[in-house]
């Protein structure tokens, strides 16, 4: 894990509908009290109350990527599907990847770039 006050750009993936207090719980058991820079997602999750919420809860920016933008980026743990969590922090990061994709609850997956 990296150093704790560096923040980090926290990438997710998540199933439509998901509340803003399930994703603040993935993102603090997947980080701890890790510092935050911004999240990332795909945009048609960005739209939804409960990023939003998230973002708003951590005083962070909630970026939104394209489906498009996230096709682009080449992420180190490929699966059967996109890698939303992973290709978005590494998109909107400034940095490599120090979080792999990490699922939470079945709704949530949590990854995580300088």
């Amino acid at each position: 894990m990296p150093d704790p006050r560096s923040p980090l750009t926290v990438g997710i993936g998540l199933r439509p509908g998901t509340p803003g207090g399930t994703i603040l719980a993935a993102i603090r058991s997947v980080l701890g009290d890790h510092a935050i820079a911004r999240i990332a997602t795909l945009d048609t999750r960005a739209a939804e109350p409960g990023p939003r919420a998230a973002a708003e809860r951590l005083g962070v920016p909630l970026l939104a990527c394209t489906a498009a933008e996230l096709a682009t980026v080449p992420v180190p743990n490929p699966g059967r599907y996109p890698s939303v969590a992973e290709a978005a922090a590494l998109l909107a990061g400034s940095g490599p990847l120090v979080v792999p994709k990490t699922p939470y609850a079945g709704t949530v997956t949590v990854a995580a770039a300088h």
